[in-house]
């Protein structure tokens, strides 16, 4: 028989039985403040459980169910989540890991749909081939995120950190990164003919110092009056992308066609390899 306590009281939440927790049936259960740090909970069925300031830190929890639970405040650093299900097609079936520490939390092949995370840290996370479409993550810390390969399709980024994040060939198309930090960032590919891409993305205002966008395609993405200073361009495919307001110092725009892009008032005199059309207007 398994005792859970409380992490910080002692007090009893509740008995399981069995050996371990690896694959119990967890769902619907009260596990507020749970201390379950470093236990086995893979395949673990923990729908609709409340998990809110529990301690998950190194737990394992690949391939569990976590449809719906309660997760905020929830500490999870270094847990082993991969291939678990915390996202749902509608919000109100997804978790809620908002303030969630997730720091260097293994997330592989993770089902992170339309899950609400405000706030939530995932500094140095493994993302790589998650599904995060439609997930809700303002102001959240990723900052030296590896999310290769990952979905971040109509993903809410609006101001969080992604610091030197590892986002090579992953999709963000739709994606909502306005005032976001992408300083370092790697956005390109690591296969010859691969490539990442950001169409229809909101960046206005992002931060994307140094960042490696060779070979993005960033067709119709909003770039308006962010930093691209540094930033790699090279053969990116940016037709119909608005650079307007937009510091472009020192970055490289080698085989970039730039016949469609917006770029009033960008300080394009800065710029290195770009091949401006000559009825291009009210540069700097």
């Amino acid at each position: 028989m398994i005792e859970i306590r409380h992490k910080a009281t002692g007090s009893l939440l509740a008995t399981v039985e069995g050996p371990s927790l690896a694959g119990a049936d967890l769902r619907d259960m009260d596990l507020a403040g749970a201390d379950l740090a470093g236990l086995d909970l893979s395949g673990a069925n923990l729908e609709y459980s409340d998990l809110s300031a529990a301690d998950l830190g190194g737990a394992r929890l690949a391939g569990a169910n976590l449809t719906a639970a309660h997760l905020p405040g929830t500490i999870l650093r270094g847990a082993d989540l991969s291939r678990v299900r915390l996202g749902a097609d509608s919000p109100s079936r997804a978790a809620d890991v908002s303030g969630a520490d997730l720091t260097q939390a293994h997330l592989a092949g993770a089902d992170l749909r339309r899950v609400e995370g405000r706030g939530a840290i995932l500094r140095d996370a493994c993302l790589d081939g998650a599904d995060l479409r439609g997930i809700d993550l303002p102001g959240a810390d990723l900052s030296g995120v590896r999310a290769r390969k990952a979905l971040f399709i109509q993903a809410n980024l609006r101001e969080a950190n992604l610091d030197g994040a590892d986002l090579r060939d992953s999709h963000l198309n739709d994606a909502t990164l306005i005032r976001a930090r992408l300083r370092g960032a790697d956005l390109s590919s690591r296969h010859a003919e691969g490539f990442s891409v950001i169409n229809l993305a909101n960046l206005e205002g992002a931060d994307l110092t140094g960042a490696n966008l060779r070979n993005i395609s960033a067709q119709d993405a909003n770039l308006r009056n962010a930093d691209l200073s540094g930033v790699d361009f090279t053969g990116a495919v940016l037709g119909g992308a608005i650079l307007h307001r937009a510091n472009v110092a020192d970055a490289d725009f080698t085989d970039v066609e730039l016949a469609s892009v917006t770029m009033e008032f960008a300080n394009f005199s800065k710029a290195r390899n770009a091949v401006i059309p000559p009825y291009k207007k009210n540069l700097r």
